[in-house]
């Protein structure tokens, strides 16, 4: 009886659970703009505004990000200067889900980057 009901208790906590969502790709431009249009990008020690036009903006820990982006086929490529470093150009899966953006460079193969949207 003990474990019948263990396995009760268990099942409904499981039912009960919040379904989370995963993330989904973004692979146009329009979506991308919807998704960070007016919104700040947020992750500890880091804030950036990415406009309809093209450009990006910001702080990364202390220094000034600033950059220019573009859409091409699937992703978002983007030249970035970090505190006066060029950072380079590199094309970038993004991905979102609820509040949330993946950023994963070399098109989806190399590093990810997990933003908050405010």
């Amino acid at each position: 009886m003990k474990a019948m009901m263990t396995t009760l208790v268990l099942s409904t906590a499981v039912l009960a659970a919040p379904a989370y969502a995963e993330f989904q790709q973004i692979t146009n431009r329009d979506d991308f703009v919807s998704v960070v249009s007016g919104k700040t990008l947020t992750r500890p020690l880091v804030k950036l505004k990415v406009s309809p036009s093209g450009t990006i903006s910001g702080k990364g820990a202390t220094w000034d990000v600033s950059g220019q982006w573009q859409w091409k086929g699937n992703y978002l490529c983007r030249s970035l200067y970090w505190g006066g470093d060029d950072m380079g150009y590199n094309c970038q899966e993004v991905k979102v889900s609820g509040n949330k953006v993946r950023i994963t460079s070399d098109r989806g193969t190399g590093q990810s980057a997990e933003f908050r949207l405010r």
